[in-house]
């Protein structure tokens, strides 16, 4: 702004000289031109026009006046030494003085007008434009509040199912227990079938926790809260991750410190893990997985980055979505839930990916909430 005024106060002074020199310049000729020459002060008089148009272009009304006036009084000696030999131009030479006056008013006038009107429509166009910018934040909050109605939507949809699917795979799931056990009652440990009968009891209470886990995630967490060390959690996450990573060429690298903080665990670590999946999925060729975690001020901030294939930009404004997947054999609930348990929480996930270059979740708690909630 201020690089803006000293220019334009350097421009003015500038024009400003221009007219100045130029009122200079042909009063110099005329008093310097023998008065025997009187076609060359015609010439010189008309030349007089150029600073009156041009004060009145650059500095307004006020401009043409005070340049009119200046080529009066400074001509008007000239005139005067003129009266007796060329008496008979006098009037002439009055009446141009007198034009000079005209010219300068009306041509200050015209370009006052005009720069009021640019002032207005700048005004205008500026005015439009913040109403421009509001209309798009509205309409940009109003296409977040639709997606996030249609994602709540689909919640819905699947808290009914699920809730129809608990009735129908209970029911069958308890009745394939009680088989299980009836069928290895009276059997040696030794019998084959006695084994078969244990794995069939162990993998149907396997799909029952499964089931739990999952209506667990639509009726909400439980607020259980319990004090852990940022190193001890993500230690544990990269524990349970290490037999996929090893197969798949990746390494882990846990960044955090024994910083303890008091949060609902479960539902956490449910969602890094499931981050954690992704991020391994994403690297079928190989790469780091990097875990990090730290507490700040006021939020509880943890990270999970992948040096995999990245997310198109087009793909990333869905990957929150309900049954929105790339994968063939993707169910598309996995970030989905994911986003739904850290919101619980009281905290935010954001997704920072390009297509080629990895992708890095970002999950913070803040720490107002998780007083306010669950101490």
């Amino acid at each position: 702004m201020i690089k803006r005024s000293w220019s334009d106060w350097l421009a003015r002074h500038h024009r400003l000289l221009l007219v100045v020199s130029l009122i200079l310049l042909v009063t110099v000729l005329h008093y310097f031109t023998s008065t025997l020459h009187a076609p060359f002060h015609d010439i010189y008089r008309r030349l007089y026009y150029l600073p009156i148009v041009l004060g009145g272009v650059w500095f307004g009304l006020r401009g043409g006046l005070f340049a009119a006036v200046s080529v009066s009084l400074l001509y008007l000696p000239h005139m005067l030494l003129q009266l007796v030999p060329f008496h008979g131009d006098l009037l002439e030479q009055v009446l141009e003085m007198l034009l000079y006056h005209v010219v300068g008013g009306i041509t200050g006038l015209l370009s006052q007008r005009e720069r009021h009107q640019q002032k207005l429509y700048q005004q205008t166009a500026e005015r439009l434009e913040r109403s421009y910018a509001q209309l798009r934040k509205q309409a940009d909050e109003l296409l977040a509040a639709e997606m996030e109605l249609r994602r709540k939507e689909r919640f819905s949809t699947l808290g009914e199912m699920s809730a129809g699917l608990a009735h129908e795979i209970r029911n069958p799931l308890g009745s394939i227990r009680m088989a299980a056990e009836v069928v290895t009652e009276g059997l040696n440990e030794d019998d084959q079938r006695f084994e078969f009968g244990r794995i069939l009891q162990k993998e149907s209470q396997r799909l029952n926790n499964v089931l739990e886990e999952f209506l667990g995630v639509i009726r909400g967490p439980v607020e259980e809260t319990e004090e852990v060390a940022l190193a001890e959690m993500l230690g544990q996450l990269k524990l349970q991750l290490s037999a996929d990573a090893d197969k798949a060429g990746i390494s882990i690298v846990v960044e955090t410190d024994d910083t303890r903080v008091r949060l609902v665990v479960a539902p956490l670590k449910q969602a890094l893990l499931n981050l954690a999946q992704n991020a391994l999925q994403a690297m079928s060729g190989g790469g780091i997985l990097t875990l990090m975690a730290q507490r700040t001020e006021k939020q509880v901030e943890i990270r999970v980055t992948d040096t995999g294939e990245g997310i198109n930009a087009d793909d990333l404004e869905q990957i929150f979505t309900p049954f929105y997947t790339t994968r063939e054999e993707g169910t598309g609930l996995g970030l989905a839930i994911t986003q739904r348990l850290i919101q619980r929480l009281g905290g935010e996930l954001l997704v920072d990916s390009q297509s080629g270059h990895g992708t890095s979740f970002n999950v913070s708690i803040p720490l107002s909430a998780e007083k306010k909630v669950y101490e």
